[in-house]
């Protein structure tokens, strides 16, 4: 093999997901076709869950160097917000950051660990057998054939890689189409915000910077183009006028394009040893800036668990459970981006029905169940029926703040920055058995809490997956502590003769 896994793909969903793979050593190549990461940017959304994964990997505080943090976020654009401030979560808000910017941080991170990244190399075909991946690829040396164990398409809407997997692509296509464009418009003051909805059209307008903004238009007149017709200045300039009654001064466009409302969704993310994620997976209508978040999600959720394989600690189930967790949640996502488009309409009935809806956002609850499904940190995983019963369990683990054996305090969040299971013993009958410090991708750590958290008082022991979801919380009421602990563990991380040899070192290669 010439890797253990080649990513096909080198947006943010790639870089992620490589940086995943290689942080559990695991020899990974991204191909991308592009010579630089693009400076062109469609996403300008971070939220909360994203910004808690990337706290778990020490990157948080570098987009928050970057970035604008914002209390609110919103729904179809509706006149009532939605508070984030108010989420249970130690990055309780969003952050205004364009998708270039995110790119950077994940690919610096990517190459520090180790990932190969081949630019300007384009993927031909991909064909599995039972041995792994051929990839054919074309790129400044010529044409040539890389193998590798797994391929994971994180190649976009027209992926290859779900394409020559034969795996469908379900929904429909555009019904509408909208401008998107990153401009100079000198007449607004700077860091000025202009939102308008009218019989003429839609506009919405934000600033990126102190001189350029992101230019949204939902424009009758132009919404019946074709995506490949390049958008022109004159263009905008029309659409900007009819919509908002002004250009503003437009001097210049650093990049404009269309978008619209197609929604699809590949019927599985898993074809024996090809992937998905991302925009490979699915394609929506991007209200509500969550897109490039779910496939960062996706890429937490699938990293370990195809480092598991190649490793050869992972459980046969593991890889079927990528599939079975993100599906669901994606299914939800897109429908709650096609209600957002329905709810983005001037006509008499649409209007009406807007208003009804942000009068119910006033409701709090309404307001904070809207605001944890925009931000995912509703998303929880299927307990698993093996284990026994706790209200943790598949549930997010949000923050906990921990105080450690020798008195130091200390954060669940920094405490996975291996990318490793956290085995977490609160009881203080609990045993740091040296049988689990035989795993090298697992962490025993005993503590106590040191700030009150919402179900954990209950908590004898716990283990934390490395995307930061509770594996499996055993109660304090368990007669049999250490049974229950040692059967969770096998379950999940394996057992531990399959993992290492006659000298106890574990086995490199490919499962």
């Amino acid at each position: 093999m010439d890797y253990d896994v080649i990513l096909i793909g080198g947006g943010p969903v790639g870089m992620m997901l490589a940086g995943e793979l290689a942080l559990a050593g695991v020899h990974v190549c991204i191909l991308e076709r592009l010579k630089s990461t693009t400076p062109f940017s469609r996403a300008l959304t971070v939220h909360p869950r994203t910004l808690e994964i990337m706290d778990m990997r020490g990157l948080k505080s570098k987009l928050l160097d970057r970035g604008r943090r914002l209390p609110r976020g919103h729904f179809a654009s509706l006149d009532t917000p939605l508070d984030f401030s108010v989420l249970d979560s130690s990055s309780n808000y969003t952050l205004f950051l364009p998708q270039s910017e995110t790119e950077e941080v994940l690919e610096q991170w990517a190459l520090d660990l180790g990932v190969e990244i081949r630019r300007e190399t384009e993927a031909i075909s991909v064909h599995q057998d039972e041995e792994g991946v051929a990839v054919r690829m074309s790129g400044p040396q010529g044409e040539g054939t890389l193998r590798s164990a797994y391929v994971v398409g994180t190649d976009g809407a027209k992926s290859l890689v779900r394409k020559q997997a034969g795996i469908p692509f379900e929904g429909h296509d555009a019904t509408f189409m909208a401008i998107l464009a990153d401009a100079a418009l000198p007449g607004l003051p700077p860091m000025s915000v202009v939102s308008r909805m009218g019989e003429k059209g839609i506009v919405s307008i934000l600033p990126i910077d102190s001189t350029t903004y992101r230019i949204l238009i939902l424009d009758p007149e132009r919404s019946f183009v074709s995506k490949h017709e390049p958008v022109t200045m004159e263009e905008l300039r029309s659409s900007l006028i009819r919509t908002a009654g002004s250009d503003f001064g437009l001097a210049e466009a650093k990049w404009m394009s269309r978008f619209g409302n197609a929604t699809r969704q590949a019927s599985r993310y898993r074809e024996n040893r090809l992937f998905l994620a991302g925009d490979a997976a699915h394609i929506h209508f991007p209200a509500g800036g969550q897109g490039m978040n779910i496939g960062l999600q996706e890429a937490v959720n699938l990293g370990w668990k195809l480092a598991g394989a190649v490793k050869g600690w992972a459980p046969e189930w593991l890889l079927d459970s990528y599939h079975a967790e993100r599906f669901p949640w994606s299914t939800a996502m897109l429908g709650n981006t096609e209600a957002q488009f329905t709810l983005i309409d001037t006509s008499p009935g649409v209007m009406e029905l807007r208003s009804i809806m942000s009068k119910l956002l006033l409701h709090p609850e309404v307001n904070h169940q809207m605001a944890e499904q925009i931000s995912a940190l509703n998303v929880h995983y299927t307990s698993d029926d093996r284990a026994p019963y706790h209200v943790l369990n598949g549930k997010r683990s949000a923050e906990l703040i921990l105080r450690l054996k020798n008195g130091d305090l200390a954060s669940s969040y920094q405490l996975l920055r291996s990318g490793k299971f956290l085995l977490l013993h609160l009881s203080s009958d609990a045993k740091n058995s040296g049988e689990w410090n035989r795993y090298g991708h697992l962490q025993v750590i005993e503590a106590s809490l040191a700030a009150k958290a919402a179900h954990w008082d209950d908590v004898h022991t716990a283990l934390i997956r490395p995307d930061g979801h509770i594996a499996w919380a055993v109660p304090v009421s368990d007669p049999d502590p250490a049974s229950t602990i040692r059967d969770g563990v096998v379950r999940w991380a394996g057992e531990l003769r399959s993992l290492t040899g006659d000298s106890g070192e574990q086995k490199p290669g490919v499962k």
